[in-house]
């Protein structure tokens, strides 16, 4: 882990390719960059969808929208009563990657109010997931869900989201050494693929 005192889009962009990912130290200009040692990933044709998620999926509980509320997405992320790693700085960051169509979100939306969401960079046949949150019960769950089925769908090979937690465990996240993660990106980031 290192820092710097200021942060580019075009900076992210490069450390992603490289397999590093930048955090917020505080509210002011300082990042902290990060390459975990292992990475965790989710294999793409081994998400776990449990029982009990599938059943709120078909019950059409919420409605699901792409790109359409990026900021709001980030924003309800940085939004944790814990404290956060995302400041305005690093919003702004990823909302000129989502203007420039390599940053995407995926909203949950229940009655028209965002709920839930999660966002992250999509690199090639990569892509590495940020962070998500719900304000309604299992609307980050859904987010996921949709995420995995539209990388799918797009023909990704690579979805990174950086910790195993025990929560991701649920649903198929394993861990991988480092070198392994980076031979897998590098063969990702030379394939041609559009999340819309």
């Amino acid at each position: 882990m290192w820092l710097t005192l200021n942060l580019t889009a075009d900076m992210v962009v490069n450390a992603y390719r490289s397999g590093v990912f930048p955090m917020a130290l505080d509210e002011g200009d300082v990042f902290t960059w990060h390459r975990p040692d292992p990475r965790a990933v989710l294999p793409l044709d081994g998400f776990h969808c449990p029982r009990s998620l599938a059943k709120v999926i078909r019950q059409g509980r919420f409605e699901v929208s792409f790109d359409q509320r990026f900021r709001e997405v980030m924003d309800g992320c940085a939004d944790r009563t814990e404290g956060t790693w995302i400041n305005q700085t690093l919003t702004d960051v990823y909302c000129e990657l989502h203007a420039r169509g390599l940053a995407h979100s995926v909203e949950i939306l229940q009655d028209g109010r965002l709920v839930g969401g999660t966002y992250g960079v999509s690199l090639g046949g990569a892509f590495m997931a940020e962070s998500k949150f719900h304000r309604i019960r299992d609307a980050s769950k859904v987010a996921l869900a949709k995420l995995v089925e539209q990388l799918a769908r797009q023909g990704y090979v690579l979805l990174d989201v950086q910790y195993l937690t025990p929560h991701l465990s649920r649903f198929g996240v394993i861990e991988i050494p480092a070198s392994q993660y980076e031979r897998r990106l590098k063969k990702a980031l030379v394939l041609e693929r559009s999340f819309l």
